[in-house]
């Protein structure tokens, strides 16, 4: 559609979010995408006038078109979304901040990270500036910018803000390469709360550091099920090929597992490769009954032609007494849950 069109219709578009006796049809959304400056000032005026729940609705609309569809440009809106009353609203807002490659938004969530009265909307900050963490990594942004946002994360480590903020820092800093990071990581891995564990591990997966091997394997085999998934999807990510034949196993009774192990575990096979894999995820598919679940196996079977094309190097191989008894996405979605959950402050 020409910007001619678009400007003509938008108005439409404008009266739909309005009309609160009809849901938003799906025909508007992609009207928001790449907004021309009228547009984008049409959109502003009519904002506060708009449902709460309407915004949240188009928000979150706009969140599941932005992670399908690489094209489409809603920068214009989540910035002006952030300063919405409405935390939920500005969580959104900082979600969808994650495939930005401009450090333009750096500041505005230090700020929401440092001065947002909602720990959601800090925790979901704290979680987006890991991708500017992994630019920092790369030598892709400012080593100033880096060092900033770095010192940033760190500051919440130590201070005393809500354990799901901490945790979020964490999961963030896991980027990095630092001895001071791998001491923090360590410290969360080693602690008796289930929930630091967790972060521990989903900063592993981050860190390409082959020293966290052996932890990886041993967490494979804990009774809890969120940190068995959250090693697994670490051992994927590290590609760890020493984990193979474990993984194998778990998927010999796929039943038995809980849902989120066995798609992790499929996963993590995927991005491992080697010798059995293409088969044990074959059976696996096979045996769905559960459309999502299928397509979601098939996902793995694509990434692991990936895999198997490129060359084996075991940079992450460890040897292990009796190996044959003995992989990921990043989400910076904070909900209510999470802080139910956790009691630490």
């Amino acid at each position: 559609m020409s910007d001619e069109k678009k400007s003509e219709s938008f108005p439409q578009v404008i009266q739909a979010l309005l009309d609160t006796s009809h849901p938003i049809s799906p025909k508007y959304l992609h009207s928001f995408s790449d907004l021309t400056p009228e547009n984008l000032q049409l959109l502003k005026e009519a904002w506060p006038q708009i449902e709460t729940a309407r915004r949240i609705a188009l928000m979150e609309d706009l969140e599941e078109i932005a992670e399908a569809d690489s094209l489409v440009y809603f920068d214009d809106i989540f910035e002006f979304a952030l300063q919405d009353e409405e935390p939920r609203i500005r969580a959104a807002a900082i979600r969808m901040m994650w495939d930005s490659d401009t450090t333009r938004y750096v500041p505005a969530l230090i700020h929401c990270i440092e001065k947002d009265e909602d720990e959601i909307v800090r925790a979901s900050a704290a979680s987006a500036l890991g991708a500017f963490m992994y630019q920092g990594e790369l030598e892709e942004i400012p080593e100033d910018l880096y060092r900033e946002i770095k010192t940033v994360l760190l500051n919440v480590m130590r201070g005393n803000d809500r354990k799901i903020i901490r945790r979020r820092a964490l999961e963030s800093l896991g980027f990095a390469s630092s001895d001071e990071i791998f001491n923090l990581v360590n410290e969360a891995a080693q602690s008796n709360d289930k929930d630091w564990v967790v972060s521990a591990l989903f900063a592993i997966s981050r860190s390409a550091d082959e020293r966290w091997s052996e932890f990886v394997l041993e967490m494979i085999d804990h009774p809890l099920d969120e940190i068995k998934a959250e090693a697994i999807r670490a051992a994927g990510e590290l590609e760890l090929t020493s984990a193979r034949h474990l993984l194998l196993n778990l998927l010999e009774e796929p039943e038995t597992l809980d849902e989120e192990v066995r798609l992790s575990t499929a996963w993590a096979l995927s991005k491992i490769g080697g010798e059995d894999v293409r088969e044990a995820l074959e059976a696996l598919l096979d045996d769905t009954e559960d459309d999502e679940e299928a397509y979601l196996i098939e996902q793995a079977l694509e990434n692991l032609d990936f895999t198997e094309d490129l060359p084996n190097l075991d940079l992450f191989d460890i040897d292990l007494p009796d190996e044959g008894s003995l992989d990921q996405l990043i989400d910076i979605d904070v909900d209510i849950e999470d802080l139910e959950d956790s009691d630490e402050v």
